[in-house]
């Protein structure tokens, strides 16, 4: 068996962390390819290395001296190589080159990438592992997305002969060879590529968190874990909002039906999280997972015999699309349709938006509502379970829960539901309680 793991900031954080990824790394023969990420915070009030270097770019673009900020980078690196005990090796020659980079050449990706890279390098030389720098193996086009064919390809010629390696997270290289970067946590994304690339058996992805959650933890106490998750759940509970793993990561090994095991390096005793194509594995309750976002309007469009006019959606969408809005949901009645976009993209468009549907549709009216929070109930189990629906629309109704918008996709897969933004938590909650605490 072939194991991908890819380990967050927060494992990587120190020393301490780092020892604690090495005997994961050891206990198992199969984690062979190892994506670090660079260190995260240590603690509450701390600076994540990432952000730090970007602070570095920005000092570098504005022509100010950048010895200062390189100090703090490095005391940062110094401090895990000699907990580690590490003999014989420091980063002052790969400092002196970013710094000669970027008085030369300050480019906010190459400086960004750096805190993967410079952790790549302590790693492999603690765990007596081959570097492989993903600039040389993951490729983006000229939109600035990633040249599947190119990348998989030549990952898999790098890594055939390999049978270990340190492959940093997070970055790649464009047409020209200048470093570029995934959008931030997009070492979740690196670690999804080499395991597709390779036909790894299992993605495992290390972070501070057993895996999944039910529900938000902010808003209930303790919420129960998923053991076993579907990827399409886990596309629905993503895009609302539940965000342990980037969502970007999910597409590499789902093409190849590779499942994604979510640990917790603190906790490597707990099973965490497993993501799947499909299952015949039965949940334990009828709802997978409960998340959700605030900050919604809904542009409600009426128009008598709307459904019979070809092409009057289309019209609509256009009106969004000419003033580079996208839309969330689109729910619709006989005469109704209804256009749900986030509000702050919106706010400064509407009156264009209106008078562009209104020249494009000429309908009887149009209304915008404000301040709607989208929550998202997600499961598996949902379509062979009868009065589901029923059920959160009587738990909101117990809890005094005004329902403003709803919207069920044809797999039964999840319901998406509109409230206040003033409701939101009170939502949540009763919809939990009755799927999960109390199970009625």
């Amino acid at each position: 068996m072939t194991k991908v793991v890819k380990f967050g900031g927060s494992s990587l954080a120190d020393a301490t962390q780092f020892k604690k990824v090495a005997n994961i790394i050891k206990a198992d023969s199969d984690r062979r390819y190892i994506i670090p990420s660079a260190p995260g915070k240590r603690f509450d009030d701390d600076t994540k290395v990432t952000d730090m270097l970007i602070k570095l770019y920005k000092l570098a673009a504005k022509g100010k001296n950048l010895d200062n900020q390189i100090k703090k980078i490095k005391k940062r690196y110094d401090d895990i190589i000699e907990g580690l005990e590490i003999k014989d090796f420091s980063l002052d020659d790969e400092f002196k080159e970013i710094k000669a980079e970027l008085e030369y050449n300050p480019t906010e990706d190459f400086a960004a990438s750096r805190g993967e890279y410079l952790n790549g390098l302590i790693m492999a030389k603690y765990l007596g592992y081959e570097f492989v720098d993903p600039k040389d193996i993951i490729f983006f086009n000229e939109e600035h997305g990633l040249n599947s064919y190119k990348t998989e390809k030549r990952v898999a010629e790098c890594l055939k002969d390999k049978k270990h390696a340190i492959i940093p997270g997070f970055y790649g290289s464009d047409k020209e060879g200048q470093v570029m970067t995934f959008s931030r946590g997009g070492s979740d994304i690196t670690g999804s590529i080499i395991a597709g690339a390779i036909k790894a058996d299992v993605y495992e992805n290390w972070t501070d968190v057993s895996g999944f959650l039910a529900a938000d933890p902010r808003i209930i106490e303790n919420p129960v874990g998923i053991d076993m998750i579907t990827y399409r759940e886990l596309r629905e509970l993503s895009y609302m909002g539940a965000s342990v793993l980037h969502e970007d990561a999910i597409f590499p090994v789902r093409s190849a039906g590779i499942p994604i095991n979510i640990r917790n390096t603190n906790r490597p005793e707990d099973d965490g999280t497993w993501i799947v194509e499909s299952t015949a594995h039965k949940p334990e309750y009828v709802i997978t997972g409960i998340a959700g976002k605030k900050g919604f309007c809904a542009v409600s469009i009426t128009k008598a015999l709307m459904n019979a006019e070809i092409g009057f959606g289309h019209k609509v969408l256009q009106a969004f699309e000419e003033n580079n809005i996208s839309f969330e949901h689109m729910p619709s009645g006989i005469d109704t349709m209804t256009v749900v976009v986030h509000e702050d993209e919106f706010l400064t468009k509407e009156q264009k938006v209106v008078s562009t549907i209104h020249r494009l549709t000429d309908p009887d009216s149009v209304e915008i509502e404000s301040d709607l929070a989208l929550i998202a109930v997600v499961g598996r189990g949902m379509k062979s379970t009868r009065g589901t629906a029923g059920r959160i629309f009587a738990a909101l109704s117990h809890a005094n829960v005004n329902v403003r918008m709803i919207d069920q996709g044809s797999s039964e897969l999840n319901i998406i539901i509109g409230v206040e933004n003033d409701d939101f938590e009170k939502a949540i909650k009763a919809i939990y309680d009755i799927f999960v605490t109390t199970r009625l």
